[in-house]
Protein backbone atom coordinates (compact mmCIF):
# COMPACT_ATOMS: atom_id res chain seq x y z
CA UNK A 1 0.00 0.00 0.00
CA UNK A 2 1.39 3.69 -0.77
CA UNK A 3 1.76 5.61 1.86
CA UNK A 4 2.01 9.44 2.14
CA UNK A 5 4.13 11.60 5.19
CA UNK A 6 0.93 14.13 6.23
CA UNK A 7 2.01 17.10 5.19
CA UNK A 8 -1.25 19.73 5.40
CA UNK A 9 -2.79 21.99 3.38
CA UNK A 10 -1.69 26.01 3.89
CA UNK A 11 -4.07 25.57 6.59
CA UNK A 12 -5.85 22.29 8.01
CA UNK A 13 -9.70 22.16 6.70
CA UNK A 14 -12.49 20.47 7.40
CA UNK A 15 -12.27 19.01 3.81
CA UNK A 16 -9.14 17.75 4.25
CA UNK A 17 -10.17 15.91 7.71
CA UNK A 18 -13.55 14.67 6.17
CA UNK A 19 -11.57 13.46 2.64
CA UNK A 20 -9.03 11.65 5.63
CA UNK A 21 -11.14 10.43 8.07
CA UNK A 22 -13.50 8.59 5.34
CA UNK A 23 -10.68 7.87 2.54
CA UNK A 24 -8.26 6.74 4.87
CA UNK A 25 -11.11 4.14 6.84
CA UNK A 26 -12.48 2.92 3.68
CA UNK A 27 -9.87 1.77 1.46
CA UNK A 28 -10.53 -1.53 -0.18
CA UNK A 29 -8.43 -4.77 -0.71
CA UNK A 30 -8.50 -7.94 -2.56
CA UNK A 31 -9.42 -10.11 -0.16
CA UNK A 32 -10.20 -10.65 3.25
CA UNK A 33 -7.10 -11.64 4.65
CA UNK A 34 -5.58 -8.79 2.88
CA UNK A 35 -8.15 -6.18 4.32
CA UNK A 36 -7.85 -7.97 7.92
CA UNK A 37 -4.08 -8.03 7.58
CA UNK A 38 -3.95 -4.21 7.28
CA UNK A 39 -7.21 -3.02 9.92
CA UNK A 40 -5.66 -5.27 12.39
CA UNK A 41 -8.70 -5.08 14.68
CA UNK A 42 -12.64 -5.34 14.09
CA UNK A 43 -15.29 -4.85 16.09
CA UNK A 44 -17.65 -7.02 16.62
CA UNK A 45 -21.26 -7.17 18.20
CA UNK A 46 -24.00 -9.76 17.61
CA UNK A 47 -26.96 -7.57 17.21
CA UNK A 48 -28.18 -8.27 13.59
CA UNK A 49 -29.95 -5.59 12.32
CA UNK A 50 -29.56 -6.23 10.00
CA UNK A 51 -26.48 -7.84 10.18
CA UNK A 52 -23.61 -8.30 12.82
CA UNK A 53 -21.23 -5.07 12.99
CA UNK A 54 -17.86 -6.78 12.18
CA UNK A 55 -19.85 -7.65 8.70
CA UNK A 56 -21.41 -4.89 7.68
CA UNK A 57 -17.78 -2.88 8.68
CA UNK A 58 -16.29 -5.71 6.18
CA UNK A 59 -18.45 -5.37 3.42
CA UNK A 60 -17.37 -1.78 2.64
CA UNK A 61 -13.97 -2.77 2.18
CA UNK A 62 -13.73 -6.39 1.19
CA UNK A 63 -15.26 -7.14 -2.86
CA UNK A 64 -18.01 -9.42 -3.20
CA UNK A 65 -18.56 -10.22 1.05
CA UNK A 66 -21.05 -11.54 2.26
CA UNK A 67 -22.93 -11.96 5.70
CA UNK A 68 -20.79 -14.66 8.16
CA UNK A 69 -18.00 -14.51 5.55
CA UNK A 70 -15.55 -13.78 8.50
CA UNK A 71 -17.03 -15.84 11.03
CA UNK A 72 -16.81 -18.98 7.83
CA UNK A 73 -13.39 -17.90 7.27
CA UNK A 74 -12.15 -16.96 10.85
CA UNK A 75 -10.73 -20.75 11.53
CA UNK A 76 -7.97 -20.36 8.76
CA UNK A 77 -7.30 -17.05 9.00
CA UNK A 78 -4.58 -15.68 11.40
CA UNK A 79 -6.96 -14.19 13.49
CA UNK A 80 -8.41 -13.66 17.54
CA UNK A 81 -11.06 -12.73 19.16
CA UNK A 82 -9.36 -10.69 21.69
CA UNK A 83 -10.61 -6.92 23.52
CA UNK A 84 -8.35 -4.04 22.25
CA UNK A 85 -10.84 -0.42 23.22
CA UNK A 86 -13.89 -2.67 22.55
CA UNK A 87 -14.03 -6.24 21.47
CA UNK A 88 -13.56 -7.92 18.15
CA UNK A 89 -11.20 -9.48 15.71
CA UNK A 90 -7.28 -8.77 15.90
CA UNK A 91 -4.17 -9.97 13.85
CA UNK A 92 -2.19 -12.77 15.83
CA UNK A 93 0.61 -9.94 15.44
CA UNK A 94 -1.44 -7.49 17.31
CA UNK A 95 -2.59 -10.43 19.73
CA UNK A 96 1.19 -10.68 21.15
CA UNK A 97 1.66 -6.87 21.60
CA UNK A 98 -2.09 -7.40 23.99
CA UNK A 99 -0.68 -10.17 25.81
CA UNK A 100 0.19 -11.53 28.38
CA UNK A 101 -1.95 -9.01 30.42
CA UNK A 102 -1.02 -8.36 33.72
CA UNK A 103 -3.33 -8.48 36.85
CA UNK A 104 -3.29 -6.84 40.14
CA UNK A 105 -3.88 -9.95 42.07
CA UNK A 106 -0.23 -10.97 42.26
CA UNK A 107 2.71 -8.96 43.70
CA UNK A 108 4.50 -9.38 40.34
CA UNK A 109 1.67 -8.70 38.27
CA UNK A 110 2.05 -12.42 36.42
CA UNK A 111 -1.38 -13.82 35.90
CA UNK A 112 -1.33 -17.46 37.20
CA UNK A 113 -5.23 -18.88 37.24
CA UNK A 114 -6.53 -20.67 40.37
CA UNK A 115 -9.23 -22.94 41.62
CA UNK A 116 -12.28 -23.32 38.74
CA UNK A 117 -9.32 -21.40 35.94
CA UNK A 118 -6.34 -24.03 36.49
CA UNK A 119 -9.25 -26.90 36.41
CA UNK A 120 -10.53 -25.52 33.49
CA UNK A 121 -7.17 -25.01 31.70
CA UNK A 122 -6.24 -28.16 32.30
CA UNK A 123 -9.99 -29.84 30.80
CA UNK A 124 -9.64 -27.42 27.73
CA UNK A 125 -5.73 -28.47 27.23
CA UNK A 126 -7.20 -32.36 27.53
CA UNK A 127 -10.15 -32.05 25.51
CA UNK A 128 -9.52 -29.81 22.95
CA UNK A 129 -12.26 -27.33 21.59
CA UNK A 130 -14.21 -27.12 24.36
CA UNK A 131 -17.69 -25.78 24.76
CA UNK A 132 -18.93 -23.81 28.06
CA UNK A 133 -22.00 -26.57 28.36
CA UNK A 134 -19.26 -29.10 28.50
CA UNK A 135 -17.26 -28.20 31.11
CA UNK A 136 -20.46 -26.90 33.27
CA UNK A 137 -21.00 -30.52 32.57
CA UNK A 138 -17.67 -31.41 34.46
CA UNK A 139 -17.41 -29.23 37.13
CA UNK A 140 -21.09 -27.84 37.92
CA UNK A 141 -24.01 -25.58 37.45
CA UNK A 142 -22.48 -23.04 40.33
CA UNK A 143 -23.11 -19.14 39.04
CA UNK A 144 -21.79 -16.21 39.47
CA UNK A 145 -22.26 -12.41 39.21
CA UNK A 146 -21.05 -11.10 35.77
CA UNK A 147 -19.84 -7.71 34.49
CA UNK A 148 -23.14 -6.47 34.30
CA UNK A 149 -24.46 -7.24 37.69
CA UNK A 150 -26.54 -10.62 36.08
CA UNK A 151 -25.80 -14.15 36.58
CA UNK A 152 -23.35 -16.41 34.49
CA UNK A 153 -22.15 -20.02 34.83
CA UNK A 154 -18.70 -19.88 36.79
CA UNK A 155 -17.30 -22.22 34.40
CA UNK A 156 -18.29 -19.60 31.64
CA UNK A 157 -16.30 -16.81 33.87
CA UNK A 158 -13.27 -19.04 34.32
CA UNK A 159 -12.89 -19.65 30.68
CA UNK A 160 -13.36 -15.97 29.86
CA UNK A 161 -10.72 -15.61 32.51
CA UNK A 162 -8.38 -17.42 30.47
CA UNK A 163 -9.44 -16.26 27.50
CA UNK A 164 -8.59 -12.42 28.46
CA UNK A 165 -4.77 -13.39 29.71
CA UNK A 166 -4.55 -15.50 27.02
CA UNK A 167 -3.77 -19.02 27.50
CA UNK A 168 -6.99 -19.70 26.00
CA UNK A 169 -8.44 -18.88 22.28
CA UNK A 170 -11.66 -18.94 20.33
CA UNK A 171 -11.25 -21.69 18.13
CA UNK A 172 -14.34 -20.96 16.12
CA UNK A 173 -18.16 -19.91 17.40
CA UNK A 174 -21.67 -22.52 17.30
CA UNK A 175 -24.69 -20.35 16.98
CA UNK A 176 -23.04 -17.51 18.43
CA UNK A 177 -21.26 -19.67 21.36
CA UNK A 178 -17.42 -19.19 21.94
CA UNK A 179 -15.81 -22.45 21.63
CA UNK A 180 -11.95 -22.87 23.18
CA UNK A 181 -8.74 -24.48 22.91
CA UNK A 182 -5.79 -24.14 24.20
CA UNK A 183 -4.05 -21.18 23.09
CA UNK A 184 -0.12 -20.94 21.64
CA UNK A 185 2.41 -20.09 23.87
CA UNK A 186 2.57 -16.42 24.89
CA UNK A 187 5.70 -14.69 23.53
CA UNK A 188 7.98 -12.69 25.90
CA UNK A 189 6.30 -9.71 26.96
CA UNK A 190 6.86 -6.44 25.65
CA UNK A 191 8.69 -3.57 27.42
CA UNK A 192 5.59 -2.06 28.94
CA UNK A 193 6.51 1.51 26.55
CA UNK A 194 6.96 -0.21 23.34
CA UNK A 195 3.76 -2.21 24.01
CA UNK A 196 1.96 1.47 24.83
CA UNK A 197 3.64 2.99 21.92
CA UNK A 198 2.34 0.20 19.44
CA UNK A 199 -1.10 -0.10 20.93
CA UNK A 200 -1.40 3.73 20.83
CA UNK A 201 -0.68 3.89 16.86
CA UNK A 202 -2.67 0.89 15.69
CA UNK A 203 -5.74 3.40 17.55
CA UNK A 204 -4.87 6.54 16.32
CA UNK A 205 -4.36 4.71 12.49
CA UNK A 206 -7.72 3.49 12.50
CA UNK A 207 -9.86 6.34 13.34
CA UNK A 208 -7.09 8.76 11.93
CA UNK A 209 -7.58 11.62 12.28
CA UNK A 210 -9.78 12.20 15.68
CA UNK A 211 -10.31 14.64 18.17
CA UNK A 212 -7.31 14.17 20.74
CA UNK A 213 -9.88 13.88 23.63
CA UNK A 214 -11.61 10.53 21.92
CA UNK A 215 -7.96 9.25 21.45
CA UNK A 216 -7.03 9.77 24.95
CA UNK A 217 -10.43 7.80 25.82
CA UNK A 218 -9.58 4.98 23.77
CA UNK A 219 -6.31 4.50 25.07
CA UNK A 220 -7.94 4.75 28.13
CA UNK A 221 -10.33 1.79 26.83
CA UNK A 222 -7.71 -0.22 26.01
CA UNK A 223 -7.07 -1.03 30.35
CA UNK A 224 -3.32 -0.69 29.11
CA UNK A 225 -2.00 2.87 29.48
CA UNK A 226 -2.76 5.24 32.85
CA UNK A 227 -1.35 8.20 31.47
CA UNK A 228 -2.13 9.09 27.77
CA UNK A 229 -1.47 12.48 27.74
CA UNK A 230 2.11 11.77 28.65
CA UNK A 231 1.95 9.33 25.49
CA UNK A 232 0.54 11.02 23.46
CA UNK A 233 3.13 14.21 24.17
CA UNK A 234 5.64 11.69 23.65
CA UNK A 235 4.42 10.54 20.54
CA UNK A 236 4.05 14.06 19.36
CA UNK A 237 7.99 15.07 20.03
CA UNK A 238 8.82 11.55 18.77
CA UNK A 239 7.25 12.53 14.90
CA UNK A 240 5.22 9.71 15.15
CA UNK A 241 1.76 11.39 15.70
CA UNK A 242 1.20 15.06 14.18
CA UNK A 243 -1.62 17.48 15.47
CA UNK A 244 -3.69 19.99 14.51
CA UNK A 245 -6.19 22.33 16.03
CA UNK A 246 -9.20 22.86 13.54
CA UNK A 247 -12.33 25.28 14.12
CA UNK A 248 -11.59 24.79 17.18
CA UNK A 249 -10.99 21.08 18.39
CA UNK A 250 -7.46 19.43 18.56
CA UNK A 251 -6.95 16.14 16.38
CA UNK A 252 -4.24 14.02 16.17
CA UNK A 253 -3.09 11.24 13.05
CA UNK A 254 -0.13 9.17 12.59
CA UNK A 255 2.35 11.17 11.00
CA UNK A 256 2.48 8.71 8.42
CA UNK A 257 -1.23 7.91 6.50
CA UNK A 258 -2.51 5.82 3.89
CA UNK A 259 -2.76 7.73 0.67
CA UNK A 260 -6.50 8.68 -0.26
CA UNK A 261 -8.05 9.75 -3.46
CA UNK A 262 -8.01 13.75 -4.19
CA UNK A 263 -11.82 13.34 -4.66
CA UNK A 264 -14.62 11.57 -2.27
CA UNK A 265 -16.07 8.93 -4.92
CA UNK A 266 -19.90 9.20 -5.99
CA UNK A 267 -20.89 5.78 -3.70
CA UNK A 268 -23.55 5.75 -1.43
CA UNK A 269 -22.45 3.77 1.54
CA UNK A 270 -24.81 2.39 4.51
CA UNK A 271 -22.10 2.29 7.33
CA UNK A 272 -22.35 0.19 10.90
CA UNK A 273 -22.88 2.31 14.00
CA UNK A 274 -19.39 0.77 14.97
CA UNK A 275 -17.86 2.01 11.41
CA UNK A 276 -14.44 3.78 12.16
CA UNK A 277 -15.74 6.11 9.69
CA UNK A 278 -18.50 7.28 12.34
CA UNK A 279 -17.83 5.62 15.81
CA UNK A 280 -16.59 8.79 17.64
CA UNK A 281 -19.84 10.46 17.96
CA UNK A 282 -17.52 13.78 19.10
CA UNK A 283 -15.73 13.62 15.56
CA UNK A 284 -19.09 13.13 13.64
CA UNK A 285 -20.75 16.16 14.94
CA UNK A 286 -18.12 18.16 14.13
CA UNK A 287 -17.69 17.19 10.52
CA UNK A 288 -21.09 16.86 9.43
CA UNK A 289 -22.66 19.17 11.84
CA UNK A 290 -25.56 16.63 13.47
CA UNK A 291 -25.90 14.68 16.08
CA UNK A 292 -26.28 10.83 15.46
CA UNK A 293 -26.93 7.92 18.25
CA UNK A 294 -26.81 4.40 18.14
CA UNK A 295 -30.21 3.49 19.77
CA UNK A 296 -30.74 -0.03 20.51
CA UNK A 297 -30.81 0.32 23.77
CA UNK A 298 -32.64 3.57 23.94
CA UNK A 299 -36.19 2.66 24.68
CA UNK A 300 -38.01 2.73 21.36
CA UNK A 301 -40.72 6.23 22.86
CA UNK A 302 -37.10 8.00 22.96
CA UNK A 303 -36.03 7.02 19.41
CA UNK A 304 -35.50 9.42 16.82
CA UNK A 305 -32.71 7.55 14.08
CA UNK A 306 -34.22 3.94 14.72
CA UNK A 307 -32.69 0.50 17.17
CA UNK A 308 -30.10 0.41 14.46
CA UNK A 309 -29.66 3.10 11.97
CA UNK A 310 -27.15 3.07 9.98
CA UNK A 311 -25.41 6.41 9.20
CA UNK A 312 -25.46 7.00 5.51
CA UNK A 313 -22.69 8.40 3.56
CA UNK A 314 -22.54 10.27 0.54
CA UNK A 315 -19.29 10.91 -1.43
CA UNK A 316 -17.60 12.30 1.72
CA UNK A 317 -20.88 13.62 4.02
CA UNK A 318 -22.90 11.46 6.29
CA UNK A 319 -26.48 13.24 5.19
CA UNK A 320 -28.75 10.78 6.90
CA UNK A 321 -29.23 7.24 8.03
CA UNK A 322 -31.20 4.17 7.08
CA UNK A 323 -33.09 1.24 9.02
CA UNK A 324 -32.72 -2.07 7.03
CA UNK A 325 -35.05 -5.38 7.29
CA UNK A 326 -32.66 -8.14 7.95
CA UNK A 327 -33.18 -9.97 4.53
CA UNK A 328 -32.73 -5.91 2.80
CA UNK A 329 -36.41 -5.65 1.17
CA UNK A 330 -37.12 -3.14 3.13
CA UNK A 331 -34.73 -0.13 3.60
CA UNK A 332 -36.16 3.20 5.27
CA UNK A 333 -34.50 6.09 4.51
CA UNK A 334 -34.21 9.46 6.67
CA UNK A 335 -32.16 13.06 5.89
CA UNK A 336 -31.18 15.87 7.82
CA UNK A 337 -31.53 18.19 5.43
CA UNK A 338 -33.77 16.28 2.87
CA UNK A 339 -33.00 14.06 -0.33
CA UNK A 340 -30.83 15.21 -2.60
CA UNK A 341 -31.69 16.14 -6.04
CA UNK A 342 -28.84 14.83 -7.98
CA UNK A 343 -29.85 12.01 -10.21
CA UNK A 344 -26.40 10.38 -9.51
CA UNK A 345 -27.62 10.14 -5.85
CA UNK A 346 -30.47 8.60 -6.72
CA UNK A 347 -28.61 5.96 -8.74
CA UNK A 348 -25.73 5.70 -5.89
CA UNK A 349 -28.15 4.80 -3.42
CA UNK A 350 -30.26 2.42 -5.00
CA UNK A 351 -27.08 0.54 -6.49
CA UNK A 352 -26.24 0.76 -2.15
CA UNK A 353 -29.70 -1.35 -1.85
CA UNK A 354 -29.04 -3.65 -4.19
CA UNK A 355 -25.27 -4.28 -3.02
CA UNK A 356 -26.77 -4.59 0.96
CA UNK A 357 -29.47 -7.40 -0.65
CA UNK A 358 -26.21 -9.44 -2.27
CA UNK A 359 -24.35 -8.98 1.23
CA UNK A 360 -27.56 -10.24 3.04
CA UNK A 361 -27.95 -13.20 0.88
CA UNK A 362 -26.60 -16.20 2.31
CA UNK A 363 -23.81 -18.35 0.00
CA UNK A 364 -25.05 -20.53 -2.26
CA UNK A 365 -28.42 -18.70 -3.04
CA UNK A 366 -29.15 -16.19 -5.40
CA UNK A 367 -29.81 -12.52 -4.47
CA UNK A 368 -33.42 -11.06 -6.27
CA UNK A 369 -31.80 -8.06 -7.34
CA UNK A 370 -28.41 -9.44 -8.35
Amino acid sequence: MSVVVASLPGMTTMAWLRGQAVGGALTRGASLAEVMARLEFVQADPIRAPAPAQDLILRQRVPGYRVGDLERAYPSLPLDEDLLYAYGFVTQPLRRVLHPRRTRIAPDGNYRPTGLAAEGLAFVRQRGVTHPRDAQAAFGRRSVTNGWGGRSAATTRALEELHWHGLVRVARRERGVRLYEPAPPLPEPLAAEERARRIALRVAATFAPLPEATFRELLRMTRFLVRPAALVSQLVDSGELTVATVDGMRYVWPTVLPEVPAEPDGRVRFLAPFDPVVWDRRRFAHLWGWEYRFEAYTPAAKRRWGYYALPLLWRDRVIGWVNCARDGETVEAGFIDGVPKSRRFAAAFDAEVDRLRTFLTPRGRSSATG
